[in-house]
């Protein structure tokens, strides 16, 4: 959804959605991207990216460890006219405490929310891996606002997207791991140590990892 107009529409990206969708042999789907520390890339530097989709058409994911800063859930529900400003104090616990990211730096005008499985909207709700979901229709901000939306998700403005083949030359060129996602840390509150954390799943610690390329 745009996070700066009321119209709805289908997700940036969309192609590499639905090729992925399509084809069943996404590689890195449902996994985590963690930046090595020779990332010189401010934009994702020390972040860790769950992917959303890669297939031949390239790749697409959300930054799960960058709040958005700016702007909190409650704020961008009155931008959108989904509820009037005096309505704020009225919103379930999981809307008010409900996190926005920088999911990356394209398309920023637009809104992604992931989120568990137990939320669904027909033509509008990617199933991803291991009960994750990706919708961006304004359909699911307005249920999260009524309090029957899903039990776990995030929103993300924007998001990290690769053409065909530069993500798997990043990561032979040590740009980053990967390792198997789980909600605790994609859902998880403390997004300062994401990347930490992360980096555990897989047995190594930060200081582990110097500024020189290595392999997990």
């Amino acid at each position: 959804m745009s996070t700066t107009r009321k119209k709805t529409g289908k997700p940036a990206g969309g192609h590499i959605l639905a090729e992925a969708e399509a084809s069943g042999a996404g590689y890195l789907d449902g996994q985590l991207l963690i930046a090595m520390p020779v990332m010189d890339d401010e934009r994702f530097a020390r972040s860790v990216i769950y992917m959303c989709a890669h297939s031949s058409e390239g790749a697409m994911g959300i930054i799960v460890n960058r709040p958005a800063g700016s702007i909190d859930f409650p704020q961008l529900l009155v931008q959108l006219d989904i509820i009037n400003k005096a309505d704020q104090i009225k919103l379930p616990g999981s809307a008010e405490d409900m996190k926005v990211l920088k999911g990356g730096p394209v398309d920023t005008g637009r809104g992604f929310v992931l989120h568990s499985s137990d939320f669904f909207i027909k033509d509008a709700t990617l199933p991803i891996d291991d009960g994750i979901c990706l919708t961006a229709t304004l359909d699911i901000l307005k249920a999260i606002a009524a309090g029957s939306g899903p039990k776990h998700a995030l929103l993300a403005l924007g998001y990290a997207g690769w053409a065909p083949g530069q993500l798997e030359n990043e990561i032979q060129h040590n740009g980053w791991l990967h390792c198997p996602a789980d909600a605790d840390l994609i859902f998880g509150v403390d997004s300062e140590g994401k990347y930490e954390r992360a980096l555990e799943k897989i047995g190594i610690e930060l200081g582990m990892l110097s500024n020189e390329a290595g392999h997990a």
